[in-house]
């Protein structure tokens, strides 16, 4: 199978997972009130509103469980510390701000965190891109502001150092360790939205996270580029360093690449694929794999990334240049000959 076909396979699969986890992180809520609703055995007391939470809750849960108050246990939390099918996982930025907090090693927390950091040093930056709920609202955002582009609405291009979402971690693990309290959840998107569509949907009443993410989508489009990840966001800083030298990554064959800068204008973290400008920001999206017309980039298993190759790509074509500069003057001379030889 070609690199672009298994990149357009690829994302494809990204985009199914994005969306069963948003789908989910919004199921979460009512499978709370679900419980509360059987719990109490008072469903003829319950508001018209309710019964119908209760009756399509049932309708959805009833060929999986026999006994939901029971059963769907298994499905508890969000995104930043839950229960998934009966397995406990924990963001590892839930387990740093919470050693920063308390300042005492829970090692039951931090097992819970195991599995997220050796898939992150595996394959990398995944999260932000396979999984985290916030980005599937992101990458809508950014076909958003592409067809207002197209329109004529003046969309943010600036670049600014990439080095600052690291620097907004190190300052929320301070001020937790110095507070007691994990505030980098606070500003972390993933973390937002579970405790939003909780408020919304089973306290009918919603906090002021909801403005803070309505104004990070506001910078993506009058900014820059997928701003708050690419700058701003902690948990994007604490993966990037987990996956610096990840196994899993996308790499680029020089020999092949024909410089069209497609995958450059696709990737929306602003990286620089055409000359091997990837690093530990790449979340392994595939999407310039996807877009790539020679399947100049495929996966590979690298620790590092490749140097870059543009001086060798450039030797390659300057000769390549050179030779057809050559032989068209060559045939400029013959065609002259030919021409004095048939009429002078």
């Amino acid at each position: 199978m070609k690199n672009r076909s298994i990149g357009i396979w690829l994302n494809r699969l990204r985009w199914t997972s994005l969306t069963l986890v948003f789908f989910l992180l919004v199921l979460l809520p009512y499978i709370t009130l679900y419980q509360s609703y059987e719990a109490s055995h008072a469903y003829d007391f319950l508001a018209p509103s309710e019964q119908k939470i209760s009756d399509a809750m049932e309708a959805l849960t009833s060929p999986f469980v026999s006994d939901p108050i029971r059963d769907l246990n298994t499905l508890k939390g969000s995104t930043w510390s839950g229960v998934l099918f009966g397995i406990k996982l924990s963001d590892p930025l839930a387990w740093v701000s919470q050693l920063a907090a308390s300042g005492v090693f829970y090692w039951a927390f931090f097992i819970t965190a195991v599995f997220p950091i050796l898939v992150t040093m595996l394959f990398g930056r995944v999260f932000c891109g396979w999984i985290c709920p916030a980005n599937f609202i992101y990458e809508l955002n950014d076909h958003l502001a592409g067809w207002l582009k197209k329109v004529g609405f003046p969309i943010g291009e600036k670049r600014f150092d990439l080095r600052l979402k690291y620097l907004v971690l190190i300052i929320g693990l301070l001020l937790s360790s110095v507070t007691g309290v994990a505030l980098l959840s606070v500003v972390y998107p993933p973390a937002i939205l579970g405790r939003e569509f909780y408020y919304i949907i089973a306290l009918n009443g919603m906090g002021v996270g909801i403005v803070f993410f309505l104004v990070t989508l506001g910078l993506d489009l009058l900014l820059s580029r997928r701003f708050f990840c690419r700058y701003l966001c902690p948990g994007g800083a604490l993966y990037s360093l987990l996956g610096r030298y990840r196994l899993v990554r996308i790499q680029r064959q020089v020999e092949v690449c024909n410089d069209c800068t497609l995958c450059n204008q696709v990737c929306q973290f602003g990286l620089d694929p055409m000359n091997d400008g990837l690093g530990q920001e790449c979340n392994n999206c595939s999407a310039c794999m996807a877009v790539c017309p020679t399947d100049a980039l495929g996966v590979s298993l690298e620790f590092q990334d490749n140097l870059p190759q543009g001086a060798k790509k450039k030797k390659n074509t300057r000769k390549k240049h050179q030779t057809l500069r050559k032989n068209t003057r060559s045939e400029i001379r013959n065609h002259r000959k030919h021409l004095d030889d048939k009429y002078l």
